[in-house]
């Protein structure tokens, strides 16, 4: 029976399958945020102008693109609508959709790490859904065919490594942890060495998320590659780093901060389900330059996938 509280955005998400379906429903929040604004202003204008061009920006800021982004996007637009010689302001929503969708292009080889024997750091501040994300990653893995094993390098929080227990139970995969306030350090060392030794084929370590202690937390990371790198060196090493797409700018700042301290490889953006701020994947991929790889749209095991521009811009504009 469905539910009686959906709305129509809600239903239609309902009636297309699989996790496009799931992102259509997933992006309602921000669909309405960022298409209720831009919609507006392309209705409100029957001719293309700087006021026009001014009134597209402002809906673009709003809508957590950020002023930097805004900005990028609308210089390539004004560029191409001077190009094709564009005056009806219905053919700018299509221009938009293209723009944005060129704008978070990932290359085709961003997930080879995963046919190759990795080490995977998983990076994030509390509360992002971090441990929740390295259990959906590693059951994405093992349903594809790969041996993983988890480490439960966030020793400073009991609940992390219960946490990370109960999903490597629910993954069917090996958790290499030790005490509540051991050495980070040595729960990677061992984890390595039972890598090495099982052949497994990915190995994904939960860390700590002390952002705010950020100088404990360099160090920390800073002594985990070197050991990574010491005790297995032919491993190729991803660093992920989880932010919470319901934070809006503070998920990009976050992102800024992490970027000073680590060499990220991709993000993982979770709530993407629960937030009109969705706006902000393609604030951080444009400003930071750093692909976002996976998305999750729900509380499932299968709701993390990988990232795919031309399907989030469709989703977006529910094409």
């Amino acid at each position: 029976m469905e539910d009686q509280n959906d709305t129509p955005e809600e239903e239609k998400g309902k009636n297309k399958k699989g996790f496009f379906g799931k992102l259509v429903k997933g992006l309602t929040k921000t669909r309405n945020n960022i298409l209720g604004s831009v919609d507006q202003v392309l209705n409100s204008f029957t001719k293309i102008d700087e006021d026009f061009y001014e009134e597209l920006e402002e809906a673009l800021i709003i809508a957590d693109l950020g002023v930097n982004t805004a900005i990028k996007i609308m210089e390539d637009l004004k560029s191409k609508v001077k190009e094709q010689k564009i005056k009806d302001t219905a053919q700018v929503r299509e221009l938009l959709m293209e723009e944005l969708k060129q704008l978070m292009k990932n290359d085709g080889d961003i997930y080879d790490f995963t046919e190759k024997k990795s080490v995977v750091l998983v990076i994030g501040v509390n509360g992002v859904g971090k441990t929740t994300t390295i259990g959906k990653l590693a059951h994405q893995y093992k349903d594809n065919g790969k041996k993983v094993i988890l480490a439960a390098a966030d020793t400073f929080r009991a609940a992390a490594i219960d946490q990370l227990a109960e999903w490597s139970n629910r993954a069917g995969v090996e958790l290499i942890s030790q005490q509540e306030n051991s050495d980070p350090g040595a729960v990677v060392f061992d984890a390595v060495q039972a890598a090495k030794a099982r052949n497994s084929d990915i190995l994904i370590c939960d860390t700590a998320g002390r952002l705010h202690n950020k100088k404990n937390l360099m160090e920390e990371l800073r002594k985990i590659f070197k050991i990574i790198n010491r005790e297995y060196s032919e491993a190729h090493k991803e660093v992920l780093l989880v932010l919470d797409s319901t934070t809006g700018q503070n998920a990009l700042q976050q992102a800024k901060q992490f970027k000073d301290i680590a060499d990220i490889t991709g993000i993982v953006l979770t709530k993407l389900d629960g937030t009109a701020k969705g706006g902000i994947a393609i604030a951080i991929q444009t400003e930071l330059n750093i692909p976002v790889k996976y998305i999750g749209v729900g509380e499932g095991i299968d709701d993390l996938q990988k990232f795919d521009s031309d399907d989030f811009v469709n989703a977006l504009f529910d094409q």
